[in-house]
């Protein structure tokens, strides 16, 4: 184990955005340059480089090319049990003297442990500099929130820590001192980070610390930070992160194990298996493309039932295993709405990625149901296919899913059924009108009218069967819609039909 890492800050000067996104920090094997920066005021060209550098970073991270991620604000520990699962990790780390200190993320990685460990103790020497001294529970409170922090907001970045990696985070309007040691915290753990403080800044105390290099002197309060659209996968292997919480989710772990024991999938392990990549691309294709898994990797799902093309009335009845998803940010606003389908009875619904990852929790409506369900359980996700698990509480009549015993082609009938514009469970019909390659993974063309709220829907052949997961659409183009393929699904679900 290599145990000699340190990090020298800003020993390179930098001034603008645009210089923060392309200079990178030299690694001699021993010690890292970083960047721990301000940009004070937001204008309209800072805006535009700031998207600018979500557009280029995000594609560099996606290329295998290091980490980005951009927060306009930091999660909020409000739950019990979060609470309770980091308190535990700080006190183990107080009966070890200090030296190693782990996460849900950072559960194995001894090396990443021990720098954490390290850096936790620098960041409470900050906390209390100037003072008397920090009391035993401000000192605790200080540390489950630096932890919570760092799971909610760069889990991938954890997951791949290497000492030489790449990484840069951007955060907005830092201006509590437990948030800005937070950022420093992950300085110390080797990132760039650049504060963007378009509406307030850290106060004197903070300010005094002298940890972080000012740029500039803009007007506070004039713009707002854009939103930043999401990240893409780190890796060119599709990431699966498990976000769960175990108290929480006790009851989904003892289900999981069951299904083991009756499928030998493995379905009960804490972290879920990564999707299968593997399979030599074909000719003329780049290396990096996501292969499809081999078909007998997915489950067959009519055996013992009749198969039989349905008419679109029949089809329409099969709306009723389609919710409708409402998406809450930390404070349990309601930011954006999704569709899901439902694929194992002990509340099991796939959506995509980004419908899952674009909030904090979730309401689920239910055709012919009353009753909203309200659950933050993701189970899983996969950034680079745009896949994901969300689990409430209710049994559940899954739609089967294809298992490709005839390749799907050109000129085939469709229907999709989703909630567009939060309308909710509508039915539309077309055709598979061609198969194309969208940053490396193979997807399904279909004709079916969709909009924005379909995301995370069904794509059904006439069997009723689902042959896709309706992802994304060119709102430029008339009725150009895409849509994960059964082979990718019938891969990610396998544990929870």
């Amino acid at each position: 184990m290599q145990r000699d890492f340190n990090v020298i800050h800003n020993r390179v000067s930098i001034s603008s955005i645009e210089e923060f996104m392309d200079k990178n920090g030299s690694w001699d094997g021993r010690k890292r340059d970083v960047f721990f920066s301000r940009m004070i005021g937001m204008d309209g060209k800072k805006q535009a480089e700031t998207e600018r550098m979500d557009q280029v970073l995000a594609s560099r991270m996606k290329e295998g090319r290091g980490f980005y991620c951009r927060k306009n604000a930091l999660p909020r520990l409000s739950d019990a049990e979060d609470a309770a699962f980091y308190s535990h990790c700080y006190e183990d780390w107080i009966r070890g003297g200090k030296q190693r200190i782990g996460t849900r993320v950072i559960a194995t990685d001894k090396q990443l442990a021990e720098i954490l460990g390290k850096a936790c103790g620098e960041a409470l020497d900050r906390m209390g500099k100037g003072k008397a001294g920090l009391s035993s529970s401000i000192e605790k409170n200080f540390v489950v929130k630096l932890l919570f922090w760092l799971d909610a907001t760069v889990p991938e970045a954890l997951q791949n820590w290497e000492p030489g990696g790449l990484r840069k985070a951007v955060f907005g309007n830092i201006s509590r001192k437990q948030e800005y040691l937070f950022c420093y915290l992950l300085t110390l753990l080797g990132f760039d980070v650049l504060l963007l403080q378009a509406s307030q800044d850290i106060d004197a105390e903070s300010e005094g610390l002298g940890l972080s290099k000012k740029m500039g002197q803009g007007r506070l309060g004039q713009f707002s930070l854009p939103e930043f659209p999401g990240a893409i996968s780190q890796s060119r292997t599709p990431a699966v992160v498990n976000i769960r919480i175990p108290e929480r989710d006790r009851r989904t772990e003892e289900m999981m194990r069951q299904a083991k024991g009756r499928t030998g999938t493995g379905a009960g392990k804490r972290t879920a298996a990564p999707v299968q990549t593997g399979g030599a691309p074909r000719a003329g294709m780049p290396s990096n493309r996501i292969v499809l898994p081999p078909r007998a990797a997915g489950r067959r799902t009519d055996v013992g039932r009749q198969r039989r093309e349905l008419n679109y009335e029949e089809l329409a009845m099969l709306a009723s295993s389609v919710v409708l998803i409402l998406i809450h940010d930390t404070h349990g606003k309601t930011v954006g709405s999704g569709s899901g389908i439902m694929i194992g009875r002990e509340g099991f619904i796939l959506t995509n990625s980004h419908v899952a990852c674009g909030g904090s929790s979730y309401s689920v409506r239910i055709e012919d149901d009353d009753q909203v369900y309200q659950t933050d359980e993701m189970i899983k996700y996969n950034s680079v296919l745009d896949l994901a698990v969300i689990r409430i509480q209710r049994k559940l009549n899954p739609i089967p899913i294809y298992h490709g015993s005839q390749k799907l082609v050109r000129g085939q009938k469709v229907v999709a059924i989703g909630s567009p514009l939060g309308l909710f469970n509508s039915v539309s019909d077309g055709i598979i009108s061609g198969f194309r390659v969208i940053d490396n993974v193979d997807m399904i063309q279909f004709t079916a009218p969709i909009s924005h709220g379909s995301s995370g829907g069904a794509v059904l052949n006439m069997y009723g069967e689902v042959i896709g997961i309706s992802t994304a659409g060119i709102d430029s183009g008339q009725n150009i819609n895409l849509a994960i393929g059964y082979e990718y699904i019938q891969t990610f679900v396998q544990g929870f039909q």
